[in-house]
């Protein structure tokens, strides 16, 4: 684990990333991407596939109109998508990242606040947080659709700070992406990043409060001591 000088004694609140963050989802939709490009003609690179992590909306459709062309329907492809990733769910489950629900189980223990932050619609997320058992763990559950801009845009991360009463500073975000720790960082937040799909690279690095390698490192980052009580 590598972090900044900066404390945690300050943070009130911990705000999630979903996909690929608390729920192994990220190879998925990394998956799923390029298969729905490919049912429509199109050969998505692994570059462009990981570009879309956690990103906006607003942004996609510009995307794909300068990989692909004007032709290229945004909400075609995310539909194929989706039905692709909802039919491998259904077969093979959803999978929760390691340590999620112990380290949720921990902050509630420890009064700590919890929410999601994610570009998935609330009726998805809700959805996919009932299946991994971990919805009744969040204090709640903030969506890019509630908010003008989604990531890297800062919006979703203030929003989030506001519906907790809390300024963004006392706010610990856990991002796997860079379009999540740009969001994070630029809304004032102490970010976190437990890499998945790809580790930070130098221009995401300042961005970054400090980097877990898993999940189970957010207790020792908030001195909790995971047999029971709080480090001094």
């Amino acid at each position: 684990m590598n972090s900044d000088t900066r404390r945690t004694d300050g943070i009130k609140a911990v705000v999630f990333d979903l996909d690929g963050t608390l729920l192994d989802t990220e190879k998925l939709l990394f998956r799923f991407w390029r298969e729905a490009a490919a049912e429509y003609g199109y050969n998505m690179t692994a570059e462009q596939a990981l570009t879309l992590r956690s990103l906006t909306h607003r942004l996609v459709q510009p995307l794909f109109t300068e990989w692909f062309g004007e032709k290229c329907d945004y909400k075609q492809l995310r539909a194929a998508r989706m039905r692709l990733m909802s039919s491998y769910i259904g077969e093979h489950g959803l999978e929760v990242k390691p340590g999620a629900a112990e380290l949720l189980e921990q902050l509630g223990a420890h009064g700590y606040l919890r929410a999601v932050a994610t570009a998935t619609d609330i009726e998805r997320a809700s959805e996919m947080l009932k299946k991994a058992g971990l919805y009744e763990c969040f204090d709640r559950i903030i969506c890019a659709s509630m908010v003008e801009w989604g990531k890297p845009k800062p919006d979703i991360y203030l929003y989030a700070a506001e519906q907790l009463g809390l300024k963004p500073g006392e706010c610990m975000a856990v991002e796997d992406s860079p379009n999540g720790v740009i969001s994070a960082h630029t809304a004032g937040c102490f970010t976190v990043m437990v890499p998945d799909l790809t580790q930070p690279d130098e221009d995401i690095k300042p961005y970054i409060s400090a980097v877990c390698g898993s999940l189970s490192g957010i207790a020792e980052l908030l001195h909790i001591n995971t047999k029971g009580g709080q480090t001094q």
